[in-house]
């Protein structure tokens, strides 16, 4: 049995990741962004083991968010699902950072740095990540033309760099990102092609199989390919650099 926390649990694929782990005997420990949505956790999920809350796009939640994670118990996984969508307007989180960027990008690094480092890391990216731009000096959106479904691919990018270098740089840490398809999910939205009962198999397999490789990208328990930039050794080191600077938390070596 592994003790898992699955971000982002509160409905859609989050919950069925973290519903087919508790039926397979795992502690699952489920987050939201808030009490509410915590509520709404765990009574769809009622046999996991607790909910933490956090609200991602603000890095003072999303610090204690980790310290609550830590304080609770080490994690053997952790599964990084929550993300908002292609659609959204540009807001700006409380951090005056640019908030699908601060959500489905820097909160994942933020937790990877903060909480105390599992056996296994799982990020959910997407197949949007291949059109993806790694602008750097501009990830808030201020000197581009905004394009929510451009800064959503950027983001996904991001998820595959980060995968990437934590596999590259902590080698005793299988890290691994996931395309689940695109599926009828509340982001997705109800004309999505995909199979929703295939979309978070390949997340559970990466959780729980008695091996797999690491710094991989896998769709429906296969490897895809990825956008070349996430596996160059010095976009990856300047985008943890980046992320550090903006969170004051740099990345354990």
């Amino acid at each position: 049995m592994a003790r898992i926390l699955v971000t982002g649990s509160a409905d859609g694929l989050g919950q069925l990741v973290a519903g087919e782990l508790i039926d397979q005997g795992h502690e699952v420990v489920l987050h939201a962004r808030n009490e509410r949505r915590g509520d709404d956790a765990l009574g769809a999920l009622p046999k996991a083991a607790g909910v933490l809350i956090g609200d991602l796009a603000s890095i003072a939640e999303t610090r204690e968010l980790a310290r609550q994670a830590n304080e609770s118990g080490r994690f053997d996984v952790v599964i990084h699902n929550a993300a908002v969508g292609y659609q959204e307007p540009r807001i700006e989180t409380v951090d005056g950072l640019e908030h699908v960027f601060a959500i489905n990008a820097l909160a994942p690094y933020l937790l990877t740095a903060l909480m105390d480092r599992p056996e296994r890391l799982v990020y959910l990216s997407s197949g949007m990540h291949e059109s993806g731009d790694v602008v750097l000096d501009d990830l808030q959106w201020v000197r581009r033309r905004w394009s929510g479904s451009r800064a959503y691919s950027d983001s996904k990018l991001h998820n595959v760099i980060l995968t990437f270098a934590d596999a590259r740089l902590w080698p005793g840490v299988l890290s691994n990102a996931v395309d689940p398809g695109w599926v009828p999910t509340k982001m997705g939205g109800r004309g999505a092609p995909g199979d929703i009962s295939q979309a978070h198999l390949t997340q559970v397999w990466l959780a729980t199989a008695p091996t797999t490789p690491s710094g991989g990208y896998y769709y429906h328990l296969r490897p895809h390919a990825t956008h070349p930039a996430a596996s160059d050794p010095e976009v990856q080191d300047a985008f943890l650099e980046v992320c550090g600077s903006l969170t004051g938390v740099p990345f354990p070596s």
